[in-house]
Formats: structure tokens, C-alpha cells, sequence
């Protein structure tokens, strides 16, 4: 294993880049009737905004939690909450959302 050496660790922190997490949940009207043509309303906002750039990676979540989604995002807070604030499920209160401020590690990338 490659040695990792203080000074690597110093340089790489000073590469990382700035993204916005959302977690997205879902909320007691996930099972109502007509909630499906919404959903799929999302998923097309979501399309759009991968081909615009604003939002990287859309992480969908099968399992019984109520998390339905990690989106990784290129914006910044403000403008995340706005994107957010404007999907057709949220505005419905099918889905809730959390907003998070991280960074990636310099090469980060899904494979």
C-alpha cells in the first residue's frame, strides 16, 4: 500500500471541490393514489438537470427507509434549496429534503 504522507494529505485538501448533498425523503403520501405520474414529473426534472450540469449524481434508494434519494449537486446552497423547493414531488409533499455542504477528494468519481 501507498504510503500517504502528511504533506499528500495537506496538497490533496487544498484540491477538493465544493458540492451540495440532498437527501431526499419520502413523506406519508408516497402510497397515495396518482402519486406515480408525479414521481415520474421528478424523475424528468431530474434528467433536465443532469444534461444542464446542476445536478451530477442522482442515487435513487431501495430500501424500507424513508430515504428516497442522494442527489450530489454542482450549485450552491441558495440555489440547491431553490431547484429543491421547485421539484414537482416536493411541491406536492410527496418528498422532504435535506440540504448538506460537503467536498470531494481531488479524482472522486463513481466507476
Amino acid at each position: 500500500m501507498m504510503e500517504i504522507t502528511d504533506e499528500y494529505m495537506k496538497e490533496m485538501r487544498q484540491k477538493t471541490k465544493p458540492y451540495v448533498i440532498m437527501i431526499l425523503h419520502k413523506t406519508k403520501r408516497i402510497n397515495e393514489p396518482g402519486v406515480d405520474k408525479i414521481i415520474w414529473e421528478h424523475g424528468r426534472r431530474n434528467y433536465a438537470l443532469r444534461r444542464e450540469g446542476r445536478l451530477l449524481i442522482v442515487c435513487p434508494v431501495r430500501d424500507d427507509s424513508d430515504v428516497s434519494g442522494i442527489g450530489i449537486f454542482s450549485t450552491n446552497v441558495e440555489e440547491t434549496r431553490r431547484i429543491c423547493d421547485e421539484d414537482p414531488a416536493v411541491k406536492e409533499g410527496i418528498f422532504t429534503y435535506e440540504i448538506h455542504v460537503s467536498q470531494s477528494f481531488p479524482g472522486d468519481c463513481l466507476r
